[in-house]
């Protein structure tokens, strides 16, 4: 990130002015556009250092007024990071404006029109550095937000810098009555709006956060996942309809692999190699974070694609397996759990989730292998999936159980 950007500092010697000294203006170059910024400090030119672009000397003045030009770059720094991190770019016109809160000066900003640009940069940065489903979410809140506007206050558009912490717990409130969100829904659409609130502070649109006392935590949720006799059921039952039985198949096979259903669809063979072990593994990456995911494949993945390798849709693409669409799969899934008799309700990622809890969590396998495997960048994630099985608890203390008998027999 630093790497693109350059700060440097230069005396005016040109603009003198009547007691002697010239100003310290502020350089930066960002992608080979120059921009200049004063730095409101003055210094007679014989105290200044081309070389080393600060005061020479080290008396207290000397030091103070080189402090002062040492902050001002830190914070082109980190200005430089919060565009980066918000727009997905940094251009020196923008940090112009936020170091020198020109758009402060202009306009009072509107609420819609930052949300709209904000979300147009992450539309043009689709499939670079998001994933399409992360700007359907930001759209979804901007819905939500507009909505919110006209059912409180009966107004399209909202000035940035009247947003406090009533705006705040009244859209909270309104997501959870007439939305009807759940918990967990409501954060995560006022995380997305949290976004847009720092924008607006970073550019000094707004003095202060919002946020600040605002308190929501998302709730645990159960997931649900099958048992490994579910598994099986679902797997040795006799289909008579090929594309049921098609899907089944790729079902079982994101059972014993983790895949998700974006991952699996995408997956090519040329990411199906031989791993440290000779064995097969699947060699990908992850479609929704971009983070590598390495699976070493069970006998009975090994089997499916087998089976499907001289499929016309998998000779014509280089698919690893013919993978219907997501709505297609989970429709055809429903008739599945009515043939097997299952309660539950299956849905394709349910296969994610029984990969992480019946197939390798509950027969021992360690938790950081399995966070691998999923691909997750941290371990709390994958702590989500980690279900400690009725069946695996029993296990474990008819273990202990045994350790007691053989000490209390000695």
């Amino acid at each position: 990130m630093i790497a693109r950007i350059s700060v440097a500092f230069a005396l005016k010697k040109n603009k003198i002015l009547s007691n002697g000294t010239a100003p310290v203006y502020l350089r930066i170059t960002v992608q080979g556009k120059r921009i200049e910024i004063t730095t409101r400090r003055y210094l007679i030119p014989s105290f200044w250092s081309n070389e080393g672009q600060r005061m020479k000397g080290s008396s207290a003045e000397a030091r103070k007024f080189n402090h002062y030009l040492k902050e001002l770059e830190q914070q082109v720094y980190e200005a430089y990071r919060l565009v980066t991190e918000q727009y997905g770019a940094a251009t020196a016109d923008l940090l112009r404006d936020f170091l020198t809160g020109k758009d402060k000066e202009k306009k009072c900003m509107q609420l819609v029109p930052v949300f709209s640009e904000h979300n147009r940069r992450i539309q043009l940065l689709v499939g670079k550095e998001y994933a399409p489903g992360t700007l359907e979410r930001y759209e979804t809140t901007l819905k939500h937000t507009v909505d919110f506007l006209q059912w409180h206050y009966k107004q399209e558009d909202f000035e940035v810098k009247k947003i406090d912490h009533q705006f705040i717990t009244s859209f909270d409130f309104y997501l959870r009555s007439e939305r009807n969100c759940s918990n967990n829904t409501t954060v995560k659409y006022l995380k997305n709006f949290k976004k847009i609130i720092r924008i607006c502070l970073a550019s000094g649109w707004l003095d202060k956060d919002p946020f600040l006392h605002y308190k929501s935590k998302v709730k645990a949720v159960d997931r649900e996942y099958l048992t490994l006799g579910e598994i099986e059921t679902i797997s040795f039952k006799s289909f008579a309809n090929k594309r049921i039985d098609q899907v089944r198949d790729i079902f079982i096979f994101c059972c014993y692999t983790g895949l998700a259903y974006a991952d699996v669809k995408k997956l090519k063979r040329s990411e199906i190699v031989r791993g440290v072990d000779g064995q097969l593994w699947i060699f990908t990456k992850r479609k929704k974070t971009d983070t590598a995911s390495r699976v070493p494949l069970l006998p009975v993945a090994v089997a499916i694609l087998a089976k499907y390798q001289d499929h016309p849709e998998c000779l014509r693409q280089d698919y690893a397996l013919p993978v219907l669409s997501n709505q297609k799969m989970n429709s055809y899934l429903k008739e599945i759990a009515d043939c097997c008799d299952l309660a539950k309700e299956l849905t394709f990622h349910i296969a994610r989730h029984s990969f992480a809890t019946s197939v390798t969590l509950a027969n021992g396998v360690s938790i950081e292998s399995v966070s691998k495997m999923l691909g997750h960048t941290n371990l709390r994630t994958t702590q989500h999936y980690a279900k400690i099985l009725d069946a695996k608890v029993s296990e474990d203390m008819n273990k202990l159980k045994g350790i007691f008998l053989k000490r209390s027999s000695q």
